[in-house]
């Protein structure tokens, strides 16, 4: 080929891959280029991030829960702003208490946390996350506190307390209550009605544990509660003490309007001291335990659900204890009562 060929049909040439003959494309893969690798490092750091904080929930958890099972046959949990608002102020023995930021600082909490703290007493400040995890998930409300086990008072005890508290006392046995719910409602009906003590099973019967004092919203720092072996020979103690048996069942044929431990001399105002008896959810009262009793009463339903909540059925009952009592008697402004004149 002639070197005019040459010049007419130049040889193709190579081009070079590093030159780019528009500049705008070259930027836009460079920005491109500069946001996926900002991208990849954000990622990155929030990958980081969460192992981290996983990392931190993790190792707390162990540490809760090795010290919750150091210590779980020495001490229990109570949550909850009344049940733990009640033990400062009755300044019981905290081990350890927990609380959130907001909580802590408020009026209620703040002087007596002050106190506690001076008492020895271990104060955390938590988030709710770390509540719901000690609590199991249950309604703390912001606040939980590390106590001793709960330590019931001896029947004897009980019964000679309850005979010097009052003249003619109110005590209440429950018979084989397993949902703590109810045992915690009981609870705080019986002290805000002003029944001297209750008496539980040991066996077959749910204790008091937090979910009792959550629901019992206090009442517990100052009601006194006995846990007994033997229930029926319990009952024929309190009977032996002077106290009348009644049992509360929906199969009784009498009514519950009958007169509770009263005279039966209408002029006379003498009542006897009273045991009421309260089965559980599902049985009611046992066999035994009706035997045991003086007499059996029942609430008359007139509508078509056949039976009441064992909690709602002790209210009742202790009310209408009660009610006849304010009726044949006055009180005055101090609390002391008077005998009725007519």
């Amino acid at each position: 080929m002639s070197r005019q060929d040459r010049k007419q049909n130049p040889k193709p040439t190579k081009k070079n891959p590093l030159k780019i003959a528009n500049p705008s494309k070259r930027n836009r893969d460079s920005q491109n280029w500069d946001r996926d690798r900002n991208d990849r490092n954000y990622r990155d750091r929030q990958d980081r991030q969460d192992r981290n904080y996983r990392d931190r929930r993790d190792r707390n958890d162990r540490d809760f829960s090795l010290e919750s099972q150091e210590e779980i046959e020495e001490t229990e949990l109570i949550y909850g702003r009344h049940s733990v608002l009640s033990a400062l102020e009755n300044q019981r023995q905290l081990n350890r208490l927990w609380i959130t930021q907001q909580l802590r600082y408020s009026p209620r909490f703040h002087t007596l946390l002050t106190s506690a703290k001076a008492r020895g007493t271990v104060i955390d400040e938590v988030g709710y996350g770390r509540l719901d995890r000690m609590t199991g998930g249950a309604t703390h409300q912001g606040i939980a506190a590390q106590v001793a086990p709960y330590e019931y008072v001896d029947i004897d005890a009980l019964i000679a307390s309850a005979l010097k508290a009052v003249e003619s006392p109110v005590l209440l046995v429950a018979d084989s209550i397993t949902d703590p719910h109810n045992l915690g409602a009981i609870v705080r009906t019986a002290e805000a009605i002003g029944t001297q003590g209750l008496v539980i099973p040991q066996r077959r019967a749910v204790g008091i544990t937090a979910a009792v004092k959550k629901v019992a919203a206090g009442a517990l720092e100052t009601f006194p509660v006995a846990r007994v072996v033997n229930l029926s020979r319990t009952l024929e103690r309190l009977k032996e003490a002077g106290f009348w048996i009644y049992g509360l069942s929906e199969k009784a044929p009498q009514s519950i309007q009958v007169e509770f431990g009263n005279s039966t001399k209408k002029t006379e105002y003498a009542p006897k001291p009273i045991v009421l008896v309260v089965g559980s959810e599902g049985q009611g009262l046992s066999l035994l335990t009706q035997r045991c009793c003086d007499i059996m009463v029942s609430i008359p339903l007139m509508g078509k659900t056949p039976s009441l909540n064992v909690s709602v059925a002790t209210g009742m009952a202790l009310y209408e204890i009660y009610r006849q009592r304010w009726s044949s008697r006055h009180f005055d402004i101090s609390g002391q009562t008077v005998r009725n004149e007519q």
